[in-house]
């Protein structure tokens, strides 16, 4: 079932052309479309509205906002996204990848905000983080840049630590995850670190690839982002094997994994707000550069160490971010 929030009322936009300031072109309210690639609540909702307020902007009395979520379903985004474009939305503001790729693929008027995208010019979303061209700008994440950093923080965690295995998506099931993986064996070969690819097509190869895991003698996996609709699964299936599992996010750790290393992606949720303002004053897209986040987050589960008998010197517990007890 389709989930709304709308807060507000209506504007029109042009795109491509020299724009005048949204308010200004209609006499009336910006109407912002979100597309989020998750299902309700979710955290991106609160910290895009106070991202929002901090530019001046009060929902109901000076801007309208209509939130849709995938609910993670791929097939939704494309839908949803034709449904944004059909109601005459002025600006669409896509969380991640899947709903960025079909809020392209439905408008090449519209401003789109990337909020964030996942590798936007390997994805061939923009020309470049500069100048990014068309109607598309926003945030860019770093996770397909990061590998490295993410096995050197396993490397700390984890003694005498040799293979790593990462858990990804056929390209049919999910043609997004490639650039991270490749980041992660090159990394890899780098660290001298066996690298163990469990390639799984849907939920039904899960068992099979944790399986496979054990047997190639992995110690940890690397999980990407893409796999948080079944994090519960995947959290029991590496502690059934005694696998340290890193997640991309905050909220997998506070559910039951050892690590995340990321960028604050509350902070990014709210920057976005930053684009949506500068688009409803004239700016054009293809003129606002993407930005990337400059600082990473290291989040522990202190639970799931002890439970991995794991020994965490106060060094490197001091190095973390946020500790979950």
């Amino acid at each position: 079932m389709r989930r709304r929030d709308v807060i507000g009322v209506l504007a029109t936009c042009l795109l491509v052309a020299p724009r005048r300031a949204l308010a200004q072109q209609s006499g009336k309210m910006p109407h912002i479309g979100v597309l989020v690639s998750a299902s309700p609540p979710h955290p991106f909702a609160d910290a895009f509205r106070r991202g929002l307020q901090s530019f001046g902007y009060t929902e109901g009395q000076n801007i309208r906002i209509e939130f849709l979520y995938t609910e993670e379903r791929a097939d939704r985004a494309a839908q949803l996204a034709a449904e944004l474009v059909r109601t005459g939305v002025d600006i669409i503001v896509a969380h991640f990848t899947p709903a960025i790729r079909a809020a392209i693929g439905a408008t090449r008027t519209i401003p789109i905000v990337m909020a964030p995208a996942g590798a936007p010019v390997q994805m061939g979303f923009i020309a470049s983080l500069a100048h990014p061209g068309g109607n598309v700008t926003g945030l860019s994440g770093i996770d397909a840049e990061i590998g490295g950093k993410r096995l050197q923080l396993l490397k700390q965690l984890i003694p005498n630590l040799n293979c790593v295995a990462v858990l990804s998506a056929t390209p049919a099931t999910n043609p997004y995850g490639r650039p991270f993986v490749e980041d992660l064996q090159a990394a890899a070969a780098r660290a001298g670190i066996r690298l163990v690819p469990a390639i799984v097509g849907g939920v039904n190869d899960f068992e099979t690839a944790f399986a496979t895991m054990a047997k190639e003698r992995a110690q940890a996996v690397i999980v990407l982002g893409s796999f948080d609709p079944h994090r519960k699964v995947l959290l029991d299936l590496a502690a059934k094997r005694r696998l340290a599992y890193m997640s991309s996010n905050r909220e997998t750790v506070v559910a039951g994994a050892l690590v995340s290393l990321s960028a604050n992606y509350a902070v990014l949720y709210e920057r976005s707000a930053y684009y949506v303002d500068k688009i409803i004053k004239g700016a054009r897209p293809a003129d606002l550069p993407v930005e990337q986040p400059t600082k990473l987050q290291a989040v522990m589960n202190l639970k799931t160490a002890h439970a991995l008998g794991l020994t965490i010197s106060p060094v490197l517990l001091s190095q973390i971010d946020e500790i979950i007890e």
